[in-house]
């Protein structure tokens, strides 16, 4: 009896076998013991790595240098790997760890940046099954036409190109459906399994990584909180005429349906299809640089995924101006008051080579005695160019391998930081590395015009929250009357930088040379 009990539960469970692997709706994925398995699995073979491949090797050798960069170099392929079959919310945080250019050895950074186009895909069933839950309705009732290929793919979910019945072409985002279910046990999986990798290397401090899943995931996953983000950014960056932010339709919008206007462009670090369309390369990054200068320093408000696929470009073919098209606002960072301020007086001293409001304003952060690697990873620039002062020169070919070869020396103390720094830095350093790798691929990384509206901006924070602060009407004329005198020095030096490196500029220096050559 028992042998024919344990024979018909073979059939059966043989048979529920074929038949989850034959059944397209059913992925093996889905089921948390694989996911979870794999994952451990993924953990433990890292850790072993770590653990075995550079026991032997005298630290601080070429050959442990080697040697790292390899386990590295493995082990962020392993980690690529995991992201890609388990999904959802360990792209995410891939992601999020690839966009850290100059935080992270460079094998993490340049393996984990493909999870952006690499992302999965839901099919017509599920995209049909979510629009019917959410809006009570068929496509084909909301819709003229709706393009079965995704314009594009993230983590989260996928954008589809429609048509409305009323003739107006829309982008329809629309969550994977197995995401919202999974995002919460794969967080606390994260946790789990980094707090076991810290027991055995006690200087790895990644927990930082786990407590943003946490606090941001559910705000990405609310496409309405996503809706309310872009209306508020545009009213609130209204005055620059050279950004779009897509229209929201909010009677066929939920927390997992976003319906927009359609916009399209070329992609912001595309600088070949700047270049076809006519586009000046230097004013898209110049504005740019505006438009999150604005954001950081005046308005405290950040958008923080400006990823590439996230910022457009285009040139308005009536105006000719170029517009800056803003997507996917469901990252923001919202800045408190005395941390924007801080900041802003850091980075004023940063332009200013004032080491010692460098060292003040640092310590404020939270960078303790790593403050010169604190404004190292802030700037991007080595700490010689910090000390002469980052708007001297260019960054150079060998600085930049100098600082991505320190991401890895110091990784132990990077992490550190990454630990004691207040949580609103956390998504500001990603947003930094994310806008320094589009002026790098558009060959306008660190020029004088970024740094100049950097400080006017900075000017513009600390007068208004001066002016705020004060209850005299002479004391906030005296705060105006300083704004003013700045603003206008600056404005002052950006005349002469343009007198300096345009021909009338030399004209009028070749002419000052004669004429003082000519009186002796």
């Amino acid at each position: 009896m028992a042998r024919r009990a344990l024979k018909l539960a073979s059939l059966a469970a043989a048979a529920s076998g074929i038949y989850l692997y034959g059944n397209k709706f059913l992925d093996p994925n889905d089921f948390g013991v694989v996911r979870v398995g794999r994952a451990i699995a993924t953990t433990a073979v890292i850790t072993y790595d770590y653990l075995t491949s550079l026991r032997s090797v005298p630290y601080g050798s070429e050959e442990y240098d080697f040697l790292k960069s390899q386990v590295h170099l493995r082990s962020a392929e392993r980690l690529r790997e995991l992201c890609c079959a388990n999904r959802g919310t360990f792209i995410k945080v891939g992601q999020h760890l690839g966009a850290l250019d100059y935080l992270l050895p460079e094998e993490y950074t340049r393996t984990l940046k493909v999870l952006h186009s690499q992302a999965p895909q839901s099919t017509r069933q599920e995209i049909e099954q979510v629009i019917r839950e959410d809006l009570g309705k068929e496509i084909k009732e909301l819709f003229v036409s709706f393009e079965d290929t995704p314009l594009g793919a993230a983590s989260l979910a996928q954008v589809h190109k429609a048509v409305l019945q009323d003739g107006t072409t829309v982008a329809v985002k629309i969550q994977h459906p197995k995401v919202q279910a999974q995002s919460s046990k794969d967080i606390l999986l994260m946790e789990v399994l980094l707090l076991v990798v810290k027991q055995i290397f006690p200087d790895f401090e990644f927990m930082w990584l786990v407590e943003e899943a946490k606090k941001n995931l559910p705000l990405e996953l609310d496409f309405l909180n996503e809706g309310r983000n872009a209306e508020k950014v545009a009213h609130m960056l209204k005055n620059f005429d050279f950004l779009k932010v897509p229209r929201i339709y909010w009677e066929l919008s939920t927390k997992r349906v976003l319906l927009m206007e359609f916009m399209e462009g070329g992609q912001v670090n595309d600088r070949a299809y700047m270049e076809r369309n006519g586009i000046n390369v230097n004013e898209i990054s110049r504005n740019l640089g505006k438009l999150y200068s604005e954001m950081i320093f005046v308005n405290g408000f950040v958008h923080c995924d400006p990823h590439p696929g996230n910022v457009l470009v285009k040139k308005c073919p009536t105006s000719g101006k170029a517009h800056i098209i803003l997507l996917d606002h469901g990252l923001y960072q919202v800045l408190s008051e005395s941390f924007r301020m801080d900041y802003c007086r850091l980075w004023q001293a940063l332009i200013k080579a004032d080491m010692k409001r460098v060292q003040k304003y640092s310590r404020r952060l939270g960078a303790g005695d790593l403050y010169p690697l604190f404004a190292c990873m802030l700037t991007a620039r080595s700490w010689e160019s910090v000390n002469r002062g980052i708007d001297r020169s260019p960054v150079s070919a060998s600085e930049d391998v100098e600082i991505r070869s320190n991401a890895a020396a110091y990784l132990p103390q990077i992490t550190q930081l990454l630990n004691n720094v207040p949580r609103q830095m956390l998504l500001l350093l990603k947003t930094n590395d994310l806008l320094r790798g589009i002026e790098s691929a558009l060959h306008t990384r660190a020029s004088a015009s970024s740094f100049l509206n950097m400080s006017r901006c900075c000017v513009r924070a600390v007068s208004m929250y001066q002016r705020s602060k004060s209850h005299s009407l002479y004391r906030r004329a005296q705060i105006s009357l300083t704004e003013a005198l700045s603003l206008w020095q600056i404005n002052l030096y950006e005349l002469f930088l343009w007198l300096k490196g345009s021909q009338l500029g030399n004209w009028v220096i070749a002419l000052l040379s004669w004429m003082h050559h000519s009186t002796y």
